[in-house]
């Protein structure tokens, strides 16, 4: 069939949609990217100091912990309807609802890779003078990066998928051209749409993963070297003798 005709015929792959609606595309893409990517930063930092609230203890970590799991698990239909009253039909609100599904994947990420920090580094960091905030920001926030950067990733793949769902309130990115493809059954516009969201998952995914091999290099002269141990640089200053 002539790709002139596709749209009449209504195919699934059409050269004429992407040519004719591209910027319906661009326009939705964009939108999708900057929510996406506005939930998660927020979500970053609402997560950082939960999580440094709840490893003071289990007094603390229970109801932090408990209650992202819960936000997590309300469906996003009332999620919204919930948080509507507050915040309109606007970017705000999905923004919203966004952020509060990431903080169990952020929260979680973040205590674990303050766990991991080696308890020796602590005390030669302690032995050295530092002071809780110094210890935090110079020894253990560097050492916890691989596991945050890697609860971002997941958080972000799994926020370019539910920003798909905001097109209930017309703020969805991507997700309004899905919907309204399915609502009319334009088969092109359906995939297409289905097929930038992969596309934007994958391309978030890989940009992080540069982005934490940048700024963890010692991870990879660590699984380079024979047996993988070797001590980073900033961790050599706190931990060997002057």
């Amino acid at each position: 069939m002539d790709q002139e005709n596709c749209l009449v015929t209504n195919d699934w792959v059409c050269a004429e949609y992407l040519d004719s609606r591209s910027q319906e595309l661009i326009d939705a893409t964009v939108q999708h990217v900057w929510i996406t990517a506005a939930s998660v930063l927020i979500g970053l930092l609402v997560a950082f100091p939960l999580a440094l609230l709840a490893r003071r203890g289990k007094g603390f970590a229970g109801p932090v912990l408990g209650l992202t799991t819960a936000l997590y698990s309300i469906p996003s239909l009332a999620m919204f309807s919930l948080l509507l009253p507050v915040f309109g039909l606007s970017p705000a609100l999905v923004i919203t609802g966004l952020v509060l599904y990431s903080l169990t994947i952020l929260v979680r990420n973040v205590m674990a890779g303050l766990a991991a920090v080696p308890e020796e580094s602590r005390e030669a960091a302690r032995g050295l003078g530092y002071g809780p905030g110094r210890l935090l920001w110079e020894v253990e926030l560097p050492l916890a990066l691989p596991a945050i950067l890697a609860g971002v990733r997941i958080a972000t793949v799994s926020t370019v998928a539910l920003t798909t769902v905001g097109a209930i309130v017309d703020y969805g990115g991507l997700g309004g051209l899905i919907m309204d493809g399915l609502d009319s059954d334009f088969k092109a516009q359906v995939l297409t749409a289905s097929v930038l969201c992969v596309v934007l998952a994958i391309v978030a995914d890989l940009l992080l993963l540069l982005l934490q091999r940048l700024l963890t290099p010692w991870t990879r002269v660590r699984d380079a070297a024979p047996g993988g141990r070797i001590r980073d640089s900033r961790i050599a200053k706190v931990t060997e003798p002057a």
